[in-house]
């Protein structure tokens, strides 16, 4: 097949999964109000590669099958292919209104780490799993298919260890094993685009030890995998008018609860089963991937938050005064700092065994820089815009022949700009900083793709702390 349409993909999704929204059986989730718009968006992925002006970027041509496929499938070979990766990343976050799409990212994330780690444990134990993830790695190219990961199990008590929790089942683990298979049970929180996705990568969230066993596990199901269920969270649900909500009435990214009540796993579908010796490699390396995902599709939230910022000191009158444009500098200084951060990690990427892996240091100082830095950016914007951002009238008041003279009087912005302009600039505003995607975008820039104590430790233990140990001694 190698190219999906948009409609071969949304046929796809109608495969009796089952997925709970509001204490409800969801029947199809192309056509539920919620998740339906959360498909919508996720079709981004999918018409990228068909529109005239992304057809170059957004597929490639593979030598060894005379194919095309999506772009998201290329394995890496050098700093340009990682460049255009993070192009295409951008592309359709930008597509998406600043919403990462994420249904093939996140998946081939972690497909080129399970590569990486596949072959460490094949070379170091004599298991036999590359030729396993090779075999869903072109399952999943030749058929176009839309992935999703679950990697953060629900730990229960963080201060202890998988297999030190009073409940067995805080971390996913293996109950049972089969001449054909496994069995797992467990559930994993955070799981992104899980309703709208064909394929779920299951792998570790963090180290384990010999005791955790059972819990060093890595396999894929398709979504409609028996005893596979979906608890879909309600936040962000419910905003259509697109008037006060410009990004969030349209674009929506579903987030689930992924429990696994006892589902068997085919053999060749499993990637690691007991060797918890490379459970923490495995996460870390998928991380290594996704965080250059992260810092990719964070670029154009980036520009938007300056462009709007600017866009609101020209309609408040405000442009001209020293303090705003120190704000102003300040925001664009923030956006191209992680964009030139999101290039260098390309650039200066070491090649493991024929695959391109993103600099380490640089990105997870990008990273750390724009969580640690996002709620001041926000703080920017928000004192340029002022209180209408939470005070200002609605559509319906606008188009009312009683009300509406009075808001076309006295909102309107500096240099004749109309009141309906301002209001639409104040409510994207409003729409990403203020309200449930707002705060959706705050949660994702603290917490998603690791803590910042996590990309703090890695940029520790990165840094090459003994070259400047000795340049100190030797002025000593």
């Amino acid at each position: 097949m190698g190219l999906r349409t948009v409609e071969q993909y949304k046929s796809s999704l109608r495969d009796g999964r089952v997925v709970y929204f509001r204490g409800k059986r969801v029947e199809d989730v192309t056509t539920h109000p919620v998740i339906g718009v959360a498909v919508d968006h996720a079709a981004i992925d999918y018409q990228i590669a068909h529109l005239p002006e992304h057809r170059n970027l957004a597929i490639y041509l593979d030598p060894a099958t005379g194919q095309e496929y999506s772009r998201y499938f290329q394995f890496p070979a050098h700093a340009e292919d990682l460049l255009q990766r993070s192009a295409l990343i951008e592309t359709s976050t930008r597509l998406g209104r600043t919403l990462v799409v994420l249904i093939k990212e996140i998946g081939t994330d972690c497909l080129f780490a399970l590569h990486l780690v596949a072959k460490h444990m094949d070379m170091k134990l004599g298991t036999e799993y590359l030729p396993r993830m090779r075999a869903i790695y072109e399952h999943c190219r030749n058929n176009d298919l839309a992935m999703a990961v679950a990697q953060t199990d629900v730990k229960g008590d963080r201060s202890r260890g998988a297999a030190e929790q009073d409940h067995p089942d805080y971390y996913v683990r293996v109950v049972e094993r089969r001449s054909d298979g496994i069995v797992v049970r467990g559930a994993k929180v955070h799981t992104s685009v899980t309703p709208n996705a064909n394929e779920l990568f299951v792998i570790p969230t963090r180290n384990l030890t010999e005791a955790d066993r059972d819990y060093a596990v890595a396999f894929c199901v398709p979504l409609n995998t028996p005893g596979l269920k979906q608890i879909a969270s309600p936040y962000g649900a419910g905003h259509d008018n697109r008037f006060s909500h410009p990004i969030s009435s349209r674009h929506k990214m579903m987030e689930t609860l992924t429990v696994f009540d006892d589902v068997f796993v085919p053999n060749e579908r499993v990637f690691m089963n007991g060797e918890w010796q490379f459970a923490g490699e495995l996460a870390r390396t998928f991380v290594e991937f996704h965080r250059f995902t992260a810092i990719s599709y964070k670029l154009p939230l980036l520009d938007l938050l300056a462009g709007s910022a600017l866009l609101i000191a020209e309609q408040n009158g405000i442009d001209r005064a020293g303090h705003v444009r120190e704000k102003l500098i300040w925001l664009i200084s923030y956006a191209e700092t992680v964009r030139m951060l999101t290039k260098m990690a390309a650039i200066q990427c070491r090649i493991e065994d024929r695959i391109a892996v993103p600099n380490t240091a640089a990105v997870n100082i990008a990273k750390l820089h724009f969580a640690s830095n996002y709620h001041q950016a926000l703080m920017h914007v928000q004192d340029l815009t002022g209180g209408l951002l939470v005070t200002g009238p609605g559509r319906e008041d606008l188009k009312n022949g009683e009300t509406g003279k009075y808001i076309e009087r006295y909102l309107g912005g500096a240099r004749g700009v109309p009141a309906e302009e301002r209001l639409r600039t104040i409510n994207l505003i409003s729409d990403l900083t203020t309200g449930e995607f707002g705060g959706y975008q705050a949660v994702l820039a603290i917490h998603a793709e690791g803590s910042l104590e996590a990309e703090k430790l890695t940029i520790l233990r990165e840094y090459d702390q003994e070259r400047a140990r000795s340049y100190a001694r030797s002025i000593l």
